[in-house]
């Protein structure tokens, strides 16, 4: 399939408020997504300045300043992000719990109302404001000349 027929995802009969609704429900679980490469990326820079620290903590001591070396090492190496927590393990409730369950009802809404066809609403846009014919336009990659 391509061209017009390409961005024509809305099954027969489903209304403009449908399109709307679901369109909203995937911008929230979009906004999630987001959420969930950022709390990957608090892991991955709270593993970085951890080690940093780590490493901060040998250079403190062959300065000559043990004291400061060990109550940071003491304090703050190796410690809980929140308490009982390192940030792997925050990472895999959310993507077990709360992401898991967000990502299986918003396909569930897809599914019911829109035969689980993805950016209905975005296909739509897309439609009514790409002026045809205009190089840039085009509907899908296979009708660029």
């Amino acid at each position: 399939m391509g061209g017009q027929a390409e961005l024509d995802r809305r099954p027969e009969g489903v209304t403009d408020a449908t399109v709307r609704a679901v369109a909203k429900v995937s911008e929230a679980f979009e906004a999630v997504e987001e959420l969930r490469g950022r709390l990957y990326g608090v892991h991955r820079l709270v593993g970085i300045a951890d080690f940093a620290l780590g490493e901060a903590c040998a250079l403190l001591r062959d300065a000559g300043h043990r004291e400061l070396a060990d109550q940071l090492e003491q304090e703050v190496v190796g410690r809980n992000l929140i308490p009982g927590h390192w940030t792997f393990q925050i990472v895999e409730e959310f993507d077990d719990g709360y992401y898991a369950d967000f990502r299986r009802l918003e396909k569930a809404v897809r599914d019911e109302l829109v035969q689980g066809r993805r950016h209905v609403y975005e296909s739509g846009l897309k439609q009514d404001r790409r002026t045809e014919g205009l190089p840039g336009h085009e509907a899908t990659p296979e009708d660029v000349r």
